[in-house]
This record gives structure tokens, C-alpha cells and sequence, in this order.
């Protein structure tokens, strides 16, 4: 099955085809975590195909709630388990690209996961890199600008908390 046979007119296509603009699609997102003495890390994973840093997401899946796609897809990206908020702490846009000529806008929500587990072997370890930092770290590393700014924020408040 071709991917344009499953994914809705909002993706965008190149060449001859008229582009549809329309609003983004959902994904779940998670920003895993741990308390330190330091203060809070969070995990970030690199993506599969650019290898840039991100937060662990995927699409919805039927019979899940937003959270638990969110735990799985931090476990699947990160091989990390906990207690995941069963309401979002944030979200934000962001254009995925699918393949070398298609893209597609998306949303995502995104849910704190405090930490209890990491294994030391997860289904896409082969294909990803992780990497334990701050929150002003993760603003930096990420490529997303609406996700650094969400992570800035974040990393705002446990600063005023301290």
C-alpha cells in the first residue's frame, strides 16, 4: 500500500498535483523524565530517517487514549516506562516529512512522563540515538521551533519553582 492511499488531503505533495491546506494532523508526544538533585532531564530521541532531535511521538491508535499512544511511543522510541500525565502539559505544530516529496503539517499534544524504567534494549534502539539532558539543553538540540519554545517554558517554570 502506497503511503497516499492511507493519509488524509492534508499532506502536502509536490509536482503537478494542486497542494490542499487544511488543519494539521494529531499526534501524540511524550517528554520523558527524571528528578535529579540537579534539577529535571528529560530524554530527546533522534528521528529514524534525518537523525535530528526530537520528543518521542507517533500517530493515535484506536481503543488508546492520547496518553497511552504517548507512554508506548516513549517506551518504542526510548525504552523508557512511568507514570504518563493524563492531561497535556503542552503542545505544538510541526511539518513532517514522510518521504523525499511529501510533508505534512501536525499537532502534537504532548504528555510528562516521569520516569520509573529505562531497558537496556527497545524495539527502534538500532535506529535511534537518546540522550539524557536539561530542558534548556533539549530547547537547543531540537529542531522544532514550537517544541524549543514549549521545552523553554517548561524549563521557565521549574526555574521559578527552584
Amino acid at each position: 500500500m502506497d503511503v497516499q492511499d492511507w493519509l488524509p488531503a492534508q499532506v502536502l505533495r509536490s509536482g503537478s498535483e494542486t497542494k490542499r491546506k487544511m488543519s494539521p494532523l494529531q499526534q501524540c508526544a511524550a517528554i520523558p523524565y527524571v528528578e535529579t538533585s540537579a534539577g529535571k532531564l528529560v530524554l530527546i530521541v533522534t528521528t529514524r530517517g534525518r537523525g535530528v532531535w526530537t520528543i518521542p511521538k507517533g500517530w493515535p491508535k484506536p481503543k488508546k487514549t492520547k496518553a497511552e499512544v504517548a507512554a508506548l511511543e516513549a517506551f518504542e522510541e526510548g525504552g523508557v516506562s512511568g507514570e504518563i500525565s493524563p492531561e497535556p502539559i503542552g503542545t505544538y505544530t510541526y511539518t513532517k516529512r514522510l518521504h523525499m516529496f511529501s510533508w505534512v503539517r501536525c499537532r502534537a499534544e504532548v504528555y510528562g512522563l516521569l520516569v520509573e524504567r529505562q531497558l537496556l534494549t527497545w524495539p527502534e534502539k538500532q535506529s535511534r540515538k537518546i540522550a539524557w539532558v536539561s530542558l534548556a539543553q533539549a530547547a537547543d538540540m531540537v529542531r522544532e521551533r514550537e517544541l524549543s519554545a514549549l521545552l523553554r517554558s517548561l524549563a521557565a517554570a521549574e526555574a521559578a519553582k527552584a
